[in-house]
This record gives C-alpha cells, structure tokens and sequence, in this order.
C-alpha cells in the first residue's frame, strides 16, 4: 500500500496512559462499523489486560511462542485453536451468544475438533460405527419446529468415538470415514442410525493445549456422547450432542460442552422397535426429540438479547447486518 494515499491522523508521543486511544485513532479509518467495533474492543481489552497483569516481555514472549505451537501442530484433522478456544470455555460462550434458544427448544454445545467433510450420505438405518468392540446402540429420534410440527429433510451430521475414544481420525491408517454419516429426516421428521454406546474419552493432550492443561491441574477428559449437527433452509443452525446421564466427567467435561437439557439415559429397544428397526430386543437405545428455530425466530431472539446487553453496558447501539455497533448518527 502506497503510505502517501492513506491518509494517517498523527500519532501523539506514545505511553502507557495513551497508546490505547492512539491504536483506536489510526484503526479508525477502517469503513466496516462491525470490524472498526470489535477491532476497537479487542484493542481496550488486551490493552487493560497488559497493564493491570504488569505484563512482562518474557511472559508475552511464552504467549506468543505457545500460540505459535498451536498453529504448527494444526492439520486438516486436527484443529488446535478450536481445542484452545474449547477449553477457555470461548466455543460454549459464542455458540450461546450466536445462536440464542426460546424455551422448549434444543440448546446448543460445541463443535469440537473432529467434525470432518467427509462423511458420507447414508440412508436411515444405516450403521454408522464398524467397531466390532462397541456395544451395539439404536439411535431413534425426531425433529420438530418449536411449534411441534415435524420437520423433513433435514441434514443430520452424526460423530462418535470408537469404543476405545478415538476418531477415525485419530488413526494414521484411516482409509475413510466410520463413526460419522450424513442423514436425513424423513417426512414424519424422524431419523435413526445404528451405532456405538458413546464412551468418555480424553481430548488430544499431546500438544501445547495438554501441556496448559497440566500447567493448569486439569483433567483433559470429556464424558460419553454423541455429536450432531443440524442445517436445513429456514433454520438456525444447531450443533449440539447428547451426554449420558451420570457418566463419571458429566459435571467436569474438559470443554464445558455439558448442559442438563442434553443428559439423556439409555433406554432399552422393546418387542416392537426390535421388529420395526432390524435390532435385538433388549438392545442399547438412545432416543431425542430435537427442536429447531427458525431463521427468523432465533435473528429477533439474539437482536433483542444484543440489545438488552448493550444497554445493560451502557452503551448506545444500533443494530448492523444483525450485529451491534456504536450508533454515533
């Protein structure tokens, strides 16, 4: 960029007292109102973060370094910024910010780090776990919108473990995907699979986020549970997972992921189910009712929440793209 066709307000001599108003003054000119705000927040609070900690260079310096690890052991299988940002509690906390829940509906947890695109599209009943260690487990579930009207062709993304706690793509030999299938609900909004009982199982902790977690005197174990991820047009996107009730990290999962809506019990496949789904009678079982939100519904929702909490800051914001950002009209 040609310096002489920006055009830079001068910068005051720069100290402790005003560096921060002087980093808002030359990033002002960016023409976005959402990026010149979150740039502008994020400078105030890792400025007030510097100065009330009395950072010092060797503890930046760490900082910088361990982020830099954490990029380099980053691959298209392993995300180890999404790990970080799991276990600081931050996937949890946007995914609630983002995707806001009228009562009755199914709540949200995080994505993790081993959602693939690589799935593939299978047809109800399909087994999606080859595991010939995994206890057998039909899943039968239904989805509505909030107003109990089923809702059809939704895409299901469904992950799990192995019955050892890996991911397929944990294992260097992966030739293809297993444990994960792309579904879709049928007319009546009802989909199933068969699959594996979840299990607990540790979050990867041989890079620097298991190096934090030591430093840190935690746990990196997550309970037993299944991922799903749901999209259909018209509706807010929903990631979520169901935990089994009383497993024994359900009150202290590594990645803040368990709410009490998503604990289920494993029930037991009855004489019917047996008939109707092709599973032994007696069989694991886990069922759902899932509740979307509608595009609309959930866009009012996180508007309205947006602005009760700018307002609660004391701060006078206008909505832009759906977003809050300072009204100075």
């Amino acid at each position: 960029m040609d310096p002489s066709a920006v055009d830079i307000p001068p910068l005051k001599d720069l100290t402790i007292d005003n560096i921060t108003e002087n980093v808002h003054l030359i990033n002002s000119r960016a023409p976005d109102p959402r990026l010149k705000y979150i740039l502008e927040r994020a400078v105030v609070h890792l400025h007030d973060f510097a100065r009330e900690t009395r950072l010092s260079t060797n503890e930046w310096m760490t900082g910088l370094q361990f982020l830099t690890e954490v990029g380099q052991i980053c691959s298209d299988v392993r995300q180890e910024y999404i790990l970080l940002s799991d276990i600081l509690g931050l996937s949890l906390l946007i995914d609630s910010i983002d995707h806001p829940k009228p009562p009755l509906s199914t709540e949200g947890t995080v994505l993790g780090p081993f959602h693939t695109l690589d799935a593939h599209e299978e047809p109800g009943g399909s087994t999606i776990s080859h595991d010939p260690q995994g206890e057998p487990c039909l899943v039968l579930c239904t989805i509505k919108d909030t107003a109990g009207r089923p809702i059809p062709s939704v895409k299901i993304d469904v992950w799990e473990t192995d019955s050892k706690g890996f991911y397929d793509v944990q294992y260097a030999g992966r030739e293809g995907p297993d444990g994960r299938a792309i579904l879709r609900s049928d007319d009546d909004g009802l989909f199933w699979f068969k699959a594996i009982v979840p299990v607990p199982y540790p979050i990867p902790h041989d890079g620097p986020v298991g190096k934090l977690l030591k430093v840190l005197k935690r746990h990196p174990y997550r309970p037993s549970h299944m991922h799903f991820m749901f999209a259909k047009e018209g509706y807010d996107h929903l990631i979520t997972a169901l935990y089994l009730r009383n497993d024994p990290y359900e009150t202290s999962d590594a990645v803040f992921g368990v709410k009490e809506s998503l604990l289920i019990d494993l029930g037991t496949v009855s004489k019917e189910q047996a008939e109707r789904y092709d599973f032994p009678e007696g069989g694991k079982l886990i069922t759902y009712d899932f509740v979307l939100v509608s595009d609309k519904e959930a866009a009012g929702l996180r508007e309205k929440k947006a602005m009760e909490a700018m307002e609660a800051q004391g701060r006078h914001m206008k909505m832009y793209n759906g977003l809050p950002v300072p009204d100075v009209d």
